[in-house]
């Protein structure tokens, strides 16, 4: 929910980059995305033993499947833990923010705006220290 044009965070005082800035934003935006993909791995199987021309390679798709799901449990939980970690109180309004775009304005904190910027910065801080 893009509404008008959207500025870059300046995150200088943490040493966080408007690149790296910008790369956390997208890693953000792909929660729902990455919530959406857990919830659908589901398929597991045996390992198969061989290959082609019988050769003797292991194809173990419910351990490939294992490694997917933790990364993108990891990678969930790591947004949800810094959200956490810069205000508690707020974090939802945090998650909605950063995640899926809506603006301070149409979110109803019940914070100011100053202390939800704030939480905000410090949201992307943890996020940069965690990954």
């Amino acid at each position: 929910m893009l509404l008008g044009k959207e500025r870059d965070l300046k995150l200088q005082s943490y040493n966080i980059s408007d690149n790296h800035y910008r790369e956390l934003k997208y890693f953000c935006r792909q929660y729902r995305e990455k919530q959406s993909q857990l919830r659908s791995i589901t398929e597991l199987s045996s390992p198969s033993f061989g290959g082609i021309g019988g050769g003797n390679k292991i194809s173990d798709r419910t351990a490939d499947t294992a490694v997917k799901r933790a990364q993108l449990q990891r990678d969930i939980e790591i947004i949800e833990q810094a959200a956490i970690e810069a205000d508690s109180e707020i974090f939802q309004y945090i998650l909605c923010n950063v995640v899926d775009c809506v603006p301070y304005q149409y979110l109803g904190v019940p914070a100011g705006k100053n202390q939800f910027y704030e939480a905000r910065r410090k949201f992307f801080n943890l996020l940069s220290l965690k990954r």
